[in-house]
């Protein structure tokens, strides 16, 4: 079977390289996270209702001063009390409506989006390693954070804003066709020009906010990377160059941004230009056909206050749509990771778990390239025993680590198949995989906790006792013993208040406590010191002992130790036998013992 890795589009997710459409996007949106239309029938409602409470007042005006202060025989003061109670009361109505509508959307949107950052985690996750080596780290964390959060702060504000605006410009319209539809023709005019504009608006800020949210990712991406950094920044002295790259990336977003806001500021002072053009419109002609006795003072009072309502909601729109664009951007960048299909997928239920017992290996003419690159391991074809512990040897460079990717399935081969107990590895359901194959790699990766919740990661159900017996088992209870406060010291964030050497022992009493039926080892021993390196060795005896074992190795003292041995060069497999019959022929295998040996003499 062949895996095609998918290409890249200028290090950006492809998804992403044909934006879609506002409405297009939206309603995609909807369809993926159902939670945004739960109870949205009652949201609406709530929302009719506190739009219409608005429109009282217009209509209690209009009521007060024809019917009321201008009424045949003198002012009808029953009628202006029972109007200002009816409007009163409206008012309470409306406020009590907007309120239960405000809390109901704060609600589903936050489920909403909670939803949907989960999502988003869960998938970046899902993503091959050579998916998440090609992202910058600090763009993919954008999406799940910064990108949400927008979102969340458009549905929350926006997304209020423009539900009630659209009922009130609706309820507006109704009122003022009714009280004169002249004088409503006349609004309408006025903002025929600012309609015509808003599809050019829109489309220019769509690209611009769509830079705007690509920008903060660049920016989030440089900061993590120089915090992560930080040791290494200190060390080569290069913090000013490091500061400058960081202020490169801020300048880049803080221009893009005043960008998208210059482009906002026009096309809301547009909406400013156009309110006031119909406010002094309607008042002229307003006043002409009062005099010709077309419209009562009350209805013209009324007719202005509808207008104000009317212009609200054009001008909200305005700041709404400057929103939205940014909202979108955020969404399409969020839509863009959920959208990238891993490459390496689980085949779920559809898949099979591996046989029980010892696992045996099997590389059936496997081939392997980087995409856009040349083959790192070509026509690899071998098998290894149940039981059998193999180590990989090779020069830097020639394709052993990804041996180990392989056989863990973090990347899946470009032709042939590996497969494991005789299953192919690509229809092996992940849970199946990832409980009986553990890889320990050469960092030690530990999280911010304690000793003990490191070593039960994979098995969160092992008791305090049990971690202890683990340790006990691989010969490091005086190690443990001897730390500030046993199993339960904290590690720090990545494990850094331990040594190299000490996150490599957490490290391997977590792979012990995993119990797998095969074991992959980057070399734990490369970068420690001689005292840690023999804990570590009698820990990887223990650990390795009746297991199938893969070692990645980059000491030959490792090789030595190992029952047979797989030399790689230039990504092919040139040797293969035990430590004893390789070291006494000429080839490659003699010539890197030869090499390492004098290395260690000095």
């Amino acid at each position: 079977m062949t895996t095609v890795i998918p290409e890249k589009t200028s290090g950006v997710l492809q998804a992403e390289a044909e934006p879609a459409g506002a409405l297009r996007t939206l309603l995609r949106g909807a369809r993926m996270v159902p939670e945004f239309r739960a109870g949205i029938g009652v949201t609406l409602l709530l929302a009719l209702l506190a739009t219409g409470g608005r429109v009282v007042v217009p209509i209690a005006v209009q009521q007060t001063i024809d019917r009321g202060l201008l009424a045949d025989g003198g002012p009808d003061v029953g009628l202006v009390r029972t109007t200002v109670a009816l409007c009163l009361a409206a008012i309470v109505l409306t406020a009590m409506s907007a309120y239960a509508m405000n809390v109901r959307l704060f609600r589903t949107t936050e489920n909403a989006l909670a939803s949907l950052r989960v999502r988003a985690f869960r998938h970046v996750h899902d993503l091959s390693m050579l998916h998440q080596q090609s992202e910058r780290r600090g763009s993919l964390v954008s999406r799940v954070t910064s990108d949400v959060d927008q979102l969340s702060m458009f549905m929350q504000w926006g997304g209020i804003l423009g539900v009630v605006s659209l009922f009130q410009l609706v309820l507006a319209s109704v009122l003022m066709a009714v009280y004169s539809w002249p004088l409503t023709l006349l609004v309408y005019l006025c903002f025929v020009p600012m309609v015509l504009s808003m599809r050019f608006f829109q489309r220019r800020l769509a690209s611009t906010y769509g830079q705007v949210r690509e920008r903060v990712g660049d920016m989030l991406g440089a900061i993590s990377e120089s915090v992560v950094g930080a040791q290494t920044v200190r060390a080569y002295g290069i913090s000013g160059r490091t500061a400058r790259r960081i202020d490169g990336a801020i300048d880049r977003h803080y221009r893009t941004a005043v960008r998208a806001q210059k482009q906002s500021a026009l096309f809301f002072g547009t909406g400013e230009l156009v309110a006031a053009l119909a406010n002094a419109a309607v008042i002229v002609v307003g006043v002409l056909l009062g005099l010709a006795g077309g419209l009562s003072p009350g209805t013209l009072v009324a007719f202005l206050f509808l207008v104000t309502l009317f212009i609200g909601p054009v001008q909200i729109a305005t700041e709404v749509l400057n929103e939205a664009q940014n909202a979108l951007a955020s969404f399409r960048r969020v839509l863009a990771v959920l959208d990238t299909e891993p490459d390496v997928a689980d085949p779920g239920q559809d898949g099979r778990s591996l046989p029980a017992g010892p696992l045996g290996v099997r590389f059936d003419h496997v081939h392997f390239a980087y995409p856009g690159g040349p083959e790192v391991l070509t026509d690899v074809d071998l098998s290894i025993a149940p039981r059998r512990r193999v180590a990989v040897v090779g020069e830097t460079g020639s394709g052993k680590t990804t041996f180990a990717k392989l056989l863990t399935r973090l990347m899946d081969p470009t032709g042939g198949r590996v497969l494991l107990g005789g299953v192919p590895l690509d229809q092996v359901r992940f849970d199946s995989l990832r409980e009986r194959v553990v890889m320990v790699p050469q960092d030690g990766f530990l999280f911010d906790t304690t000793i003990a919740d490191n070593v039960r990661y994979g098995r969160p159900s092992v008791s305090d006792g049990e971690v202890e017996a683990a340790f006990d088992a691989l010969e490091l209870t005086d190690w443990v013993a001897g730390m500030p406060r046993g199993i339960h010291t904290a590690v720090g964030e990545r494990g850094e208040s331990l040594s190299v050497g000490e996150r490599q022992l957490v490290a391997v009493a977590r792979a012990y406590v995993a119990d797998p039926d095969l074991l992959v080892l980057d070399e734990a021993t490369s970068a420690v010191d001689p005292a840690t390196e023999v804990r570590l060795t009698r820990a990887l005896d223990s650990l390795t002992r009746g297991r199938t074992t893969l070692t990645i190795a980059h000491r030959l003292a490792t090789a030595e130790a190992a029952d047979e041995v797989i030399v790689v060069d230039a990504g092919r497999v040139v040797q293969r036998g035990s430590h004893r019959d390789l070291v006494g022929v000429p080839g490659p295998y003699a010539r890197l013992h030869a090499s390492w040996a004098s290395q260690q003499r000095r």
